[in-house]
């Protein structure tokens, strides 16, 4: 495993920034999930735990390990995971801090931490399950972050990448909502560096972003997948589509996509 020590995030972790980056909400009402969806809280410090919810197809099927994003909760995909349950894939979205049925205080560290705290309790998790297909990791936006940094770290251990409404670079997505990186003296190579991260990563690939992402361009999409390390890439570009009607209006193209490239690493 990775030194997660070793991982310093802390100048991205000021006031002004945190409160811009992430909109933490509960889970209202904590309602039982669908019969094929177990929850699972994951503990990641003292007295934090992460939460999140399986939703099972099979054993042997893949899993893919997913990373929402800002704004989102776990909850939030209750209608969509028995779609992947029913193309064979087990769905596991996980949540960040005071998130969800989370607990703690999201800052870039702790998610930049904790992401590889939960891959390694998943791996256990999946194993003392049975679970014995590959596993994919997938993020969403913000989720892009955790996805690629385990990418990053673990490619022998990751059957795929799946990269949803990425982004490429965090400066001008910082610029974008309202923050100045150069007053606050920051600089690209203080930030994620998903564009480095994904060139180390030569595992099959699937990037999928809106043609009209107006908060992450589609030109983000298009460098991630231009710099992957990986041979089998795909870039699929949802046509008409933002940042949040992306699923809605790609449907059909999206999930078969991911149906195809899951099945392709399954073999």
């Amino acid at each position: 495993m990775v030194d997660i020590t070793q991982i310093d995030y802390r100048v991205l972790d000021r006031p002004e920034i945190l409160s811009f980056l992430f909109y933490p909400r509960r889970e209202d009402g904590f309602l039982k999930p669908a019969e094929t969806a177990r929850d699972i809280q994951i503990p990641v410090d003292e007295h934090v735990t992460i939460g999140a919810r399986f939703h099972h197809a099979r054993t042997e099927a893949p899993t893919i390990l997913f990373f929402h994003g800002n704004g989102e909760i776990v909850a939030d995909y209750d209608e969509i995971g028995p779609l992947y349950v029913q193309k064979g894939i087990n769905f596991l979205p996980v949540d960040y801090r005071g998130y969800g049925r989370s607990t703690g205080t999201p800052t870039v560290t702790a998610m930049m931490r904790d992401c590889h705290i939960i891959f390694a309790y998943v791996l256990d998790w999946l194993a003392e399950g049975g679970y014995t297909g590959p596993l994919v990791v997938m993020g969403r936006s913000l989720g892009s972050a955790s996805a690629l940094e385990l990418a990053a770290h673990y490619r022998d251990r990751i059957a795929g990448l799946i990269i949803e409404s990425g982004f490429a670079y965090l400066m001008p997505l910082l610029r974008l909502i309202g923050v100045s990186p150069l007053r606050m003296g920051i600089s690209e190579e203080d930030g994620c560096q998903n564009i480095q991260k994904i060139r180390t990563f030569d595992r099959p690939t699937l990037i999928i972003h809106a043609q009209f992402d107006q908060i992450i361009p589609f030109a983000d999409g298009e460098a991630l997948y231009k710099a992957g390390g990986a041979g089998d890439k795909r870039l699929l570009m949802i046509p008409g589509a933002d940042h949040n009607t992306i699923f809605m209006r790609g449907f059909q193209d999206y999930m078969a996509a991911i149906g195809d490239f899951l099945k392709r690493i399954a073999g």
